[in-house]
């Protein structure tokens, strides 16, 4: 084996969105070859508006946070993951596609975020295996940081469908599917208050 060649970025050219990007990933992140299904969808159906202040909750490498970056050019968008690994690809990805807008920091979920920040969108690919506990605790705190008339919107595997729908309605008071793809779903909640 090349170690050397196993150690080097991988680099990723994807459209989305419209939008031509290039990210740099490497082992041991998410989907490091390739722009996976399910960031895909939630990315083509984002409610981004152009002055959105947005949240990437668990970035990776920033493929959905540079996407929010590019089409809310009028808001600032945070990307956030427990990665440092990820962070770093993020913040370096941001500057590589022009997106002075775009910041990545390291937090467990918004944890470690400024608390008096608020967002517009908060936006998160759900690992398949989130559990009940960890995105009831997600869900929460994207509520409490987003706007009246903020919106959350996850893509996970179309068998956690109920598990979001019924977190959404807890915390939310409403929950709409967006999206079914053939095996994700993208599922949408709005502050209302």
């Amino acid at each position: 084996m090349d170690i050397a060649a196993l150690k080097a970025d991988i680099v990723i050219e994807a459209l989305l969105r419209s939008h031509a990007f290039t990210f740099h990933s490497t082992w041991g992140l998410f989907s490091p070859k390739a722009i996976d299904e399910g960031t895909r969808l939630l990315a083509e159906h984002l409610p981004i508006r152009p002055d959105d202040d947005c949240l990437d909750l668990g970035c990776g490498y920033g493929a959905l946070g540079l996407v929010m970056a590019r089409e809310a050019p009028g808001g600032t968008t945070l990307m956030v993951d427990v990665n440092v690994v990820a962070v770093r690809y993020a913040l370096a990805n941001a500057r590589r596609n022009g997106l002075a807008n775009a910041d990545a920091q390291l937090s467990n979920g918004l944890d470690d975020i400024d608390p008096a920040r608020r967002f517009d969108l908060v936006a998160a690919n759900l690992p398949a295996k989130v559990g009940r506990e960890l995105l009831a605790i997600f869900v929460h705190d994207a509520h409490a940081r987003l706007r009246p008339g903020g919106r959350m919107a996850v893509v996970a595997i179309s068998q956690l469908r109920p598990v979001i729908e019924r977190a959404f309605r807890e915390t939310f008071g409403n929950a709409d599917k967006v999206k079914q793809g053939r095996a994700y779903v993208v599922m949408g909640a709005v502050r209302e208050a």
